[in-house]
Formats: structure tokens, C-alpha cells, sequence
């Protein structure tokens, strides 16, 4: 990852201290600590996470229709209502 943008934020020395420890406890940079943390906050992700991710949903066996068929599996048509007995809901 190319880092070349500098921001510089200003913590609390107690907010400053846990973080730094909690970064040499994981072996990393104060500044990859707060990279990740802001990532996870606001869900940014890189083209090669969302690629992955992607490509992890697509080879997924789902059991899926395509949107005519889940449309009339999930909604019962008007005249198997009247004929279940139960009174047909309309449209709002």
C-alpha cells in the first residue's frame, strides 16, 4: 500500500499510551493501527477486498430462483387466497 498522505491527529496522552501499547502487543505501527481502525469504523475496504468478497458470494451453491420464480414463492397469488379462505390484502 503506498502511503502518501500525512495527517497528523492529536490524542490524549492516556488514549495515546493504549495505543500505543495495544500496537507493539500486535507488532504493527501506531499509524496501521489507526489505518485499520478507521477502515473497520467507516467499512472502507480495498478493490481487492471487495473483489474477493465478490468472488466468495459467487461461488456460493445457493438454492436461488431467479427473481420471477422468488417473487412467486415468497407472494401467493390472489386466487390462492381466495381459495385458502383468507381474505386477499391490497396494495398500499
Amino acid at each position: 500500500m503506498e502511503l502518501s498522505k500525512k495527517t497528523t491527529i492529536l490524542f490524549p496522552p492516556d488514549l495515546h499510551e493504549q495505543l500505543t501499547r495495544r500496537a507493539e502487543r500486535e507488532g504493527t505501527s501506531l499509524g496501521d493501527l489507526v489505518r485499520r481502525a478507521c477502515r473497520a469504523e467507516h467499512r472502507f475496504s480495498s478493490q481487492a477486498e471487495r473483489r474477493r468478497a465478490l468472488d466468495e458470494l459467487l461461488s456460493m451453491a445457493l438454492p436461488v430462483g431467479n427473481p420471477d420464480q422468488m417473487k412467486r414463492e415468497s407472494v401467493p397469488a390472489s386466487e390462492e387466497l381466495r381459495a385458502s379462505g383468507r381474505p386477499a390484502r391490497r396494495a398500499s
